[in-house]
């Protein structure tokens, strides 16, 4: 029965990930706007997404183990592997490539699809819990 609530859930849990991993970027953007040479990065929401979906590791590569016991190394988030750097609209003196004005709307509307995938999520496990109230 686990099997199917995780299946049920598995797309909206990736995405959401894949979401809080594309705000902490956007949060690292907005808070290094005056540091010279940063260059603004994004995530590629779809390609994590499909990659996810696919199976694919978010690395390139993956860790060497040696022993059975050794821990997987598949911590990283899934979205780190389509991390893009932003072209810049309009070049600055610093070589500083963040553009506020583009990191606020990008970080809101983020903020914005994270709530409703949150309440997708909790829309699910309410079904599910009716469900499982009636059939108690």
């Amino acid at each position: 029965m686990t099997d199917r609530i995780d299946a049920l859930l598995q797309v909206k849990r990736t995405a959401l990930n894949a979401r809080a991993y594309r705000q902490e970027l956007l949060a690292s953007n907005i808070a290094n706007a005056d540091t010279p040479h940063y260059k603004a990065r994004d995530v590629d929401f779809k390609g994590a997404l499909e990659n996810a979906m696919a199976g694919r590791a978010p690395g390139a590569q993956g860790l060497t183990t040696t022993s059975p016991r050794h821990m997987k190394g598949d911590t990283a988030p899934v979205a780190a592997a389509n991390v893009k750097y932003r072209t810049e609209f309009q070049p600055n003196v610093d070589g500083n490539t963040v553009n506020m004005d583009v990191e606020r709307a990008a970080f809101a509307e983020n903020a914005v699809h994270m709530e409703a995938m949150l309440t997708f999520i909790r829309s699910d496990l309410t079904t599910l819990q009716t469900a499982m109230q009636s059939g108690a």
